[in-house]
């Protein structure tokens, strides 16, 4: 357990990321349980297969769903705002 509530506070890596997005609406307990979890299941898929983990980083889930976290954004800005999205070269 001590390990997931260390990889919660590390920046830029999808244990961090899975922490905060369910600790937003689950409590940081049940989220540090659900990272502890995580942790287990890549531990056993290194020892059973001998690959080494590799990260998939901290903008994992925003990059899942662009589409979803477009209209959330925008959704957030409120009722007074005109939004164009263009996107970046």
């Amino acid at each position: 357990m001590e390990s997931a509530w260390a990889a919660a506070k590390t920046k830029q890596s999808y244990l961090s990321a899975q922490y905060h997005r369910l600790a937003a609406c689950r409590g940081g307990k049940c989220a540090a349980l659900a990272v502890a979890h995580s942790i287990l299941v890549i531990a056993y898929y290194i020892m059973a297969r001998g690959q080494p983990c590799t990260d998939l980083g901290g903008n994992y889930f925003d990059e899942r769903d662009r589409r979803q976290v477009e209209r959330r954004l925008v959704k957030r800005l409120g009722l007074e705002y005109s939004v164009t999205l263009e996107a970046v070269a």
